[in-house]
């Protein structure tokens, strides 16, 4: 349906003439006439009735006029859902639970009238391609591409480097240490039945294991948080990894532990991912904050894969 005709007799019917709406429009009332014909041959009935006095709805236009409404009030949601400056801005995050939805969480509460459309896609590539394509504005992910470049126009920062802990049931051996070593986990088995090959939290733990000499099994299914916390609980050998700020709980009974990793700390690497030609004011917004509030450097005492990328990607 032609929505230049139909905005042609909605501001008619609101003017109540014909000569009026043309002014409203700019245009001619010839060509107010002409758009309304054009509509009524369209719909297949008569809109208006004319008469020496003017023009007046008829029934079916009356029972047109609040459709008519409903196009162009769809109209300007449209656009403005894709309008840079009023359309959410669209975030990946690895999981909604961990702390990069966190992150978001900090700068949505310093800007709060920043709307904001969080999703979860499966790996970097699916994101960093989902970025490429604009279909979201950006992606928290770890950066794993050693020795080659992202996408021409695609850019990736550092923003925040997380520890790790080791967590584990009140059977393990190390429950009751206030710290552990990576080194002290050689040979010993960390479960992580979410490790999919090929991503690039999978690339993260596969270096980390290689390096300290422990072993990740990725043996499933992977039936998420609550019944890895429940096998954990109730294991004398099994734990896992968690990062410093993911938020977990579980019922008392179980009394696990999440135990600090010193001498070296793992740190996980999240990089902001971003178009270098999205105008989106809040993507701005949202780098200078993270800038701001995530100076983004591994400290001393810290590990990460060699294949971190530690200053912002060419593009």
């Amino acid at each position: 349906m032609d929505l230049t005709a139909v905005r042609t007799f909605v501001t008619a019917v609101e003017a109540g003439q014909f000569q009026e709406a043309a002014t409203n429009l700019s245009i001619t009332p010839q060509a107010v006439s002409k758009r309304i014909a054009a509509l009524e041959m369209d719909l297949g009935v008569q809109l208006f009735s004319r008469t020496a006095r003017g023009a007046r709805l008829t029934i079916d236009g009356q029972a047109f006029l609040p459709y008519a409404r409903a196009l162009l009030q769809a109209e300007e949601r449209a656009a403005a859902s894709v309008r840079p400056g009023r359309r959410a801005l669209r975030i990946d995050v690895i999981g909604r639970r961990l702390s990069v939805a966190g992150l978001l969480r900090d700068f949505h509460r310093a800007y709060p009238e920043t709307d904001l459309d969080v999703v979860t896609l499966f790996d970097s590539e699916t994101a960093i391609a989902a970025v490429r394509s604009g279909t979201i504005d950006a992606t928290f992910r770890a950066v794993t591409m050693p020795g080659r470049q992202l996408p021409d126009g695609i850019e990736a920062t550092p923003v925040f480097d997380e520890p790790l802990h080791l967590f584990t049931g009140p059977a393990h051996e190390f429950a009751g240490a206030r710290a552990v070593a990576p080194a002290q986990l050689a040979g010993r088995r960390i479960w992580m039945p979410g490790n999919r090959p090929g991503t690039e939290w999978a690339a993260y733990y596969d270096e980390l294991a290689a390096t300290f000499g422990l072993t990740i099994d990725s043996v499933g299914p992977d039936f998420g948080i609550e019944p890895l916390l429940d096998t954990i609980a109730g294991s004398s050998t099994l734990a896992t990894f968690v990062s410093e700020q993911t938020p977990l709980v579980w019922p008392a009974g179980h009394d696990l532990r999440r135990i600090p990793l010193h001498d070296p700390t793992p740190v996980y690497p999240h990089s902001l991912i971003w178009r270098t030609d999205n105008p989106h004011p809040a993507l701005t917004a949202l780098r200078n904050h993270l800038a701001s509030a995530y100076p983004g450097c591994p400290g001393s005492g810290t590990w990460t894969p060699k294949w971190t990328q530690r200053a912002t990607l060419p593009s």
